[in-house]
């Protein structure tokens, strides 16, 4: 049976903890210099909120003890190669599908970064832009995952460790999904009222985003409940940060539509998730709902 008091305070606290964060930057919108800087740390301690309602809730609504959130667990460490790794796949394809849908024109001449570059003060002295771009990509690639692991633990900690086993008696895919959807709609004071994400798209980019995560949840699900550790899909969450929107520096950024176009949450990210999941569904790596139900009641 679902535990609806603690699932109901968990949303309750983990959204209003975010949200305030979230609708706080609006206080110094029209200071261009302080907006971005706010907005970036604003962001990232809201990324706790989850954790912090998974942990309340843990401790004071269903008086588990803290080890039942699983931080001491790392599970098989095979998943962790595909946690680190299957972001760079979902960006390459992402931008290939980009080019497939007609949704952007391919730019090897990097766009965006030289754009950025031109309007920067003092650039003089710089290595040329294709340095810089490699420089970045091998950050993203190596230590940036984990420097973002640090924030991305707190949504999975919540989203994954505590809400995805709580839903568990819906079934596996109910699970998954309706996880997913929950946190989708959590993101929308970001994509409403600062544009994050969809700038083009305030309100219809929520619905983009929801169904963004529910694919990307059930593939940081599966991390989940094949290691039974919030570590790896945090790892997973933190490796998505720093690379997906890498396509964006091969496209042409006149009239991109960042709901169709380069944004892994977008249109164009979609259909190489729901690729990564049918493999997973064909390989069997889902476990069956049976599987799924007996694991919870023995956890």
């Amino acid at each position: 049976m679902l535990d609806k008091k603690s699932l109901t305070w968990f949303i309750i606290i983990s959204f209003t903890i975010s949200w305030i964060l979230f609708a706080a930057p609006l206080a110094v919108k029209d200071n261009e210099m302080l907006y971005l800087p706010v907005m970036q740390g604003l962001f990232a301690l809201a990324m706790w909120g989850p954790g912090i309602a998974a942990i309340l809730v843990t401790l004071f609504i269903t008086r588990q003890p803290f080890s039942s959130l699983r931080l001491k667990t790392l599970g098989p460490k095979r998943y962790y190669f595909w946690a680190w790794f299957l972001a760079p796949l979902m960006a390459v394809l992402t931008l290939a599908a980009t080019i497939l849908l007609g949704t952007g024109t391919f730019d090897p001449t990097i766009p965006v970064m030289r754009e950025a570059l031109a309007a920067a003060p003092q650039t003089q002295g710089l290595p040329p832009v294709e340095i810089l771009l490699a420089i970045q990509l091998a950050f993203a690639l190596t230590l940036a995952p984990f420097i973002n692991l640090i924030f991305a633990m707190g949504e999975e900690l919540g989203w994954r460790g505590f809400l995805l086993p709580q839903l568990m008696p819906l079934g596996e895919w109910k699970a998954l999904l309706i996880s997913g959807a929950i946190w989708g709609v959590w993101h929308a004071p970001a994509t409403i009222l600062h544009g994050h994400n969809f700038p083009e798209h305030p309100y219809l980019g929520v619905l983009v985003m929801t169904f963004g995560c529910m694919l990307l949840g059930v593939i940081f699900g599966w991390l989940y409940l094949k290691t039974k550790s919030p570590w790896a899909p945090a790892l997973a969450h933190g490796a998505f940060n720093a690379i997906g929107p890498a396509a964006l520096f091969f496209l042409n950024p006149e009239g991109l539509d960042m709901a169709l176009a380069g944004n892994p949450l977008g249109v164009a990210g979609w259909i190489p998730m729901a690729l990564i999941i049918l493999v997973l569904v064909a390989l069997k790596q889902l476990p069956t709902r049976q599987q799924t139900v007996n694991d919870a009641e023995n956890s």
